[in-house]
């Protein structure tokens, strides 16, 4: 079984495509059901049907192709709940050879793009058969009338609040505001844009007044509230709109249409300059958080329930207000994972406490936080992780405002997709629907539980539990959700039978409309002994699924604990799928299904995810905040990183993570995700040195060298924050990012051949783990 063919169709990973029909037995294979899900993935294949899917009266289902057919009567049986619904009268000439696209065996995704409230499949009598390409085509094709429709409607567009930290360096201030500058450029017209700037004061800028510069100011040790933030910007309230009706907007100056306030935007940004006035032996004044408050109480005031950004610039950690992360005064030191286990970070506590209570308002008033910040210190990143994460925002950590890692961001999250429309959609909420003999758990990724409860909920919490609905502030075609289900004890599941789970994603498109997005799959119960569930099993999928847990588990408990629980898990995983003579290790083996998972666990533990050595507070939340949202590719190379080499006997292949695959003729790329190195060996470095390239009668050398160049590039080229490319030679310093994550098969402890590269550790190798696990495995 192809997974990855099968996740190009579903757009779904399953840690286990066979369910076994018992809770019991479900309990007993240590993984959990679960689902790696990335909601909009793109597809070719998608069809997008301009009109409203047909919901069950009961369960809320949409109409599928698993759903039975009573032609004549006019009725369809829900799959989930078996009750019988029928077809509206625009569905009065449905029959086999005349099918809407939801019915299509072969989709099991559509999209539904729809302005009109009550409109359903159009006359079929003007659709041709099931079998005809003109049908298929037009369904396809239906998405650029679609946003045509949308965007006449769609009247205001998304808003974006700048906020910017203003207590930076001059040069570095004057690279962020060209940035942002070209960022305005690229919003459309009907965007609102609001722009914020902080140090130890906050100024909301009102850019619909034209004579002069007005800002209104408010104190940075304060925490106002969203009434007196927009009592004091003149704001009334607006009235609670639900999504897909039209945002009602106050007239006022501080947010407005692009096409209303372009001069004065750009104006504004301009005249910010650096207020870069520090006291000796003082951090800047800054107060981050009163600052985000500010911003978030002026689009509360302004836009409710529609797509909106508050985006946050700073190089430095809050010394001000609400959000402290560490007092003006640098004898005292910014926290760090020790002072946060021993209780010594003062502030750390309260702090997290006042964003978690900033994650409740962004969620309520679907707005996304986004937070850059480029300083060669700790920023507050730690503090700050729970508003970005659960509201789906990006986060950026660099050295500089003018390194290429930041504008290459910013300017990727602004790109437009074919129609002109931002790649951005906001105010998403995922729906999960399922058969009676399966209970939901919950979800781990950046959404939020909307706690709505029915008899499909299991009592048993993962993650955001509780629910069988969660809200996602934005989300885009990459961004993956595990969620996490039990086998239920009420309906007695039949092996052989089929099981059924939805997946409902409404969001609001780039154009402003609304888009629902329907994936239908099933798969079967089986029996407790079947070969089928380990033939189903994904170890890519599971390794992904454990990470999230782990690091969900991080949150609460130290490393060690993590670590052991980890270990614990693996033990009874291979010793229950592993065949083995009891006390006999060297008897244990693993089927080809299973055996590359003790591997990816191997480097899960002593990932950064887990093992918080070597990295602050601040770096430790951007990776698990980047792990928690990335799809299983992706997760499985921040786990286990990979490893190309490039030599002159032939094309690039892949090599172990081992320290034995450095070689000095060889050129080694690596990929961790958040790191590209392109690692020469001694011998390719000191020719490069003599200029040997240079020279005609060595292309191959010249070649050699860009190959892993072009294959880096390509690497990057999508990723969002752009990982850092760095450059190395054998035995520099910068080969640290290789070896690092390089199994330490040779150390200084084992025996070596002169001039071969070891690695100075203690930590176990990957041989001595497996034969450790085997050993545990086997003792019954």
């Amino acid at each position: 079984m192809d997974f990855i063919e099968l996740e190009a169709i579903e757009g779904l990973r399953w840690s286990w495509n066979s369910w076994p029909s018992s809770k019991s037995d479900s309990s007993a294979l240590i993984v959990p059901l679960s689902v790696m899900c990335t909601p909009l993935m793109q597809s070719t294949e998608l069809p997008i049907l301009p009109y409203d899917p047909l919901l069950c009266s009961q369960c809320g289902a949409a109409l599928n192709p698993y759903a039975r057919l009573e032609y004549t009567s006019r009725i369809w049986l829900c799959p989930f709940c078996y009750k019988k619904n029928p077809f509206p009268r625009s569905y009065s000439g449905i029959g086999e050879t005349n099918l809407p696209a939801e019915l299509f065996p072969t989709y099991n995704t559509v999209e539904y793009a729809y302005s009109n409230p009550k409109h359903n499949w159009p006359n079929p009598n003007g659709i041709s058969s099931r079998s005809s390409s003109l049908s298929l085509s037009s369904f396809s094709s239906s998405s650029s009338l679609s946003g045509a429709v949308d965007s006449s409607r769609r009247g205001v567009g998304p808003a974006f609040v700048f906020v910017v930290d203003t207590c930076v360096a001059e040069e570095e201030l004057g690279a962020l505001k060209n940035e942002l500058l070209l960022a305005v450029e690229q919003l459309p017209e009907n965007a609102l844009v609001g722009l914020v700037s902080f140090n130890s004061m906050v100024s909301v800028h009102d850019l619909g007044f034209s004579e002069c510069s007005r800002v209104v100011l408010f104190h940075g040790q304060r925490e106002i509230s969203s009434e007196q933030t927009q009592q004091f910007l003149g704001l009334n309230r607006t009235k609670q709109q639900h999504l897909g009706k039209t945002p009602v907007i106050q007239k006022q100056g501080f947010l407005l249409p692009v096409s209303e306030c372009e001069f004065n935007i750009t104006t504004a940004i301009e005249e910010i300059h650096s207020s870069m006035q520090v006291v000796r032996g003082h951090r800047p004044l800054r107060c981050t958080g009163t600052a985000i408050l500010a911003a978030l109480g002026l689009l509360e005031g302004c836009l409710v329930n529609t797509g909106s950004r508050i985006m946050v610039f700073t190089s430095g950690p809050a010394t001000l207000g609400p959000g402290i992360v560490v007092d003006s005064d640098l004898r005292n030191t910014i926290r760090t994972h020790r002072d946060l286990i021993n209780g010594q970070a003062p502030y750390y506590s309260k702090s997290s406490s006042f964003y978690k209570r900033i994650s409740q308002r962004l969620s309520d008033a679907s707005i996304v936080l986004d937070f850059f910040a480029c300083s060669l210190d700790q920023v507050g990143a730690a503090e700050l992780k729970d508003p970005v994460e659960s509201s789906g925002g990006f986060m950026m950590q660099g050295e500089s405002f003018e390194s290429s890692q930041f504008r290459k961001c910013l300017r990727h999250i602004f790109n437009r997709d074919d129609e002109g429309n931002l790649k951005m959609y906001f105010d998403a909420t995922i729906e999960i629907v399922t058969t009676k003999d399966l209970k939901i758990c919950g979800a781990l990724g950046p959404c939020v539980s909307l706690h709505k409860n029915n008899n499909l909920v299991s009592n048993k919490e993962i993650g955001e539990g509780g629910t069988y609905m969660w809200k996602l502030g934005t989300l885009t075609s990459k961004t993956c959700f595990a969620f996490f289900f039990q086998v239920s004890d009420e309906q007695k599941a039949q092996p052989g039978s089929a099981f059924s789970i939805q997946f409902i994603t409404q969001y609001r498109h780039g154009n402003m409309g609304i888009r629902k997005r329907v994936t239908t799959v099933a798969r079967r119960w089986v029996g407790s002994n079947s070969p089928e569930i380990a033939a189903g099993f994904d170890q890519e999928a599971a390794a992904s699924v454990m990470a999230r847990l782990a690091i969900h588990r991080a949150e609460e408990c130290q490393a060690r604990d993590v670590i052991r629980w980890l270990d614990d898990k693996l033990v009874k995983f291979v010793s229950k799928f592993g065949d083995y003579v009891q006390e006999d290790p060297s008897s244990f083996r693993l089927s080809s299904n299973f055996s590359l998972y003790p591997q990816f666990m191997y480097y899960l533990r002593r990932s950064q995810f887990i093992d918080v050595f070597n990295s602050t507070p601040d770096e430790t939340s951007f990776f698990r905040l980047m792990l928690n949202r990335e799809g299983v590719v992706g997760s499985l190379i921040m786990i286990q990183p990979t490893l190309l080499q490039y030599s002159f006997d032939g094309p690039p292949i892949p090599v172990l993570l081992d320290v034995r695959s450095i070689s000095p003729d060889v050129i080694l790329l690596f990929d961790s995700y958040f790191h590209v190195v392109i690692h020469c060996g001694s011998k390719i470095a000191q020719w490069r040195k003599l200029g040997y390239d240079k020279d005609p009668n060595h292309e191959n050398l010249r070649k050699l060298l860009e190959a892993p160049e072009v294959d880096a590039e390509q690497l990057v080229v999508d990723r969002v924050p752009v990982p850092k490319i760095i450059k190395c030679d054998q035995h520099s310093s910068q080969a640290r990012f290789l070896l690092a994550k390089l199994n330490p098969s040779v150390t200084h402890n084992s025996t070596y051949t002169a001039g071969s590269d070891i690695i100075f550790t203690d930590d176990l190798s990957l041989q001595v783990f497996i034969d450790h696990l085997q050993a545990l495995a086997v003792q019954g």
